[in-house]
């Protein structure tokens, strides 16, 4: 694909991508950019399992989260453009390493790439979409029969924290329906006899320090919208990353009170899934982009 107008995401840019650039938000022209393809054993245990999640980090974003552990990839436009084929060849490769899936990372801008790869090669692992959670329905509709496992993000109920800290004063008006499509196409979590997910939906949250009252009502919301349709992982990894200096409440990590708020909340709901430990807040988890290795 040369060159088209693009719509993919909410930001509906509607701005033209050829190969090597884009004039939308993410900048991502229309052949795919990767940061890196290799095993992964950082994800929930049964993503990660014993031999790890083939992870494929794709470059660019539809959202600026301020915070951004992988901005240097994210916003810095660190990676590798590869051909649709190439694409498709990492994911055999990664296939014939012994993974449990494929784990497709930040993959909105590259959707249309990513259908025609697994038109090229369809791998006899599960696939996995990895998403930081604000996408179009109608977007998410286009990958049913490709996906197995959705990964979203649900960051934020309050549409002024979105706007402030991720650029998406829409953030959960498309993020909330979104998830209802990935859940639809995904139904309950389903697992081998390992114990890993074979399909499903896992909604992630990330508690922001100073922002407990945001990660209760979004607790509040998966359980009424979803209960036991989903798994939930609350992830207590936050460090202050990229330019969260910039905003005082975000220069810190979250308390031991913080956490223990929120993971309270998460047991009196009887949500299923999974917690971090406090000590998840490290920077050695933060992924090498070494493009070298590519």
């Amino acid at each position: 694909m040369d060159k088209y107008i693009c719509s993919l995401c909410p930001r509906n840019c509607n701005a033209v991508r050829e190969e090597n650039s884009g004039k939308g938000f993410c900048k991502a022209g229309t052949l795919p950019k990767i940061a890196r393809a290799a095993p992964h054993m950082w994800e929930e245990p049964c993503i990660s399992g014993t031999k790890g999640s083939g992870t494929i980090f794709f470059s660019g974003c539809v959202l600026s989260c301020v915070f951004c552990q992988n901005h240097i990839i994210s916003s810095g436009g660190k990676g590798k453009t590869v051909t649709v084929y190439e694409l498709s060849e990492y994911v055999r490769k990664l296939e014939q390493m012994g993974v449990h899936n494929i784990n497709l990372v930040s993959p909105t801008p590259y959707v249309e790439s990513i259908i025609r790869c697994f038109e090229i090669y369809r791998p006899k692992i599960p696939v996995v979409y990895n998403t930081g959670g604000y996408e179009k329905p109608e977007t998410i509709r286009r990958l049913e029969g490709i996906v197995d496992i959705y990964l979203p993000d649900l960051k934020y109920i309050d549409a002024e924290k979105s706007k402030k800290y991720s650029g998406a004063s829409d953030y959960f008006e498309y993020a909330l329906p979104a998830i209802k499509e990935m859940v639809r196409q995904t139904d309950k979590p389903q697992f081998d006899s390992n114990g890993i997910m074979t399909k499903g939906t896992i909604i992630r949250h990330l508690i922001l320090p100073q922002n407990t009252k945001n990660s209760i009502a979004v607790l509040d919301c998966i359980k009424q919208e979803f209960d036991d349709s989903v798994l939930v992982s609350l992830m207590g990894q936050y460090v202050p990353m990229f330019r969260s200096k910039e905003y005082k409440e975000l220069n810190c990590r979250i308390t031991a009170r913080e956490y223990d708020k929120v993971l309270d909340h998460f047991d009196e709901l009887e949500l299923e899934g999974f917690s971090q430990e406090l000590s998840s807040a490290q920077e050695d988890y933060i992924p090498d982009f070494d493009t070298d290795s590519l």
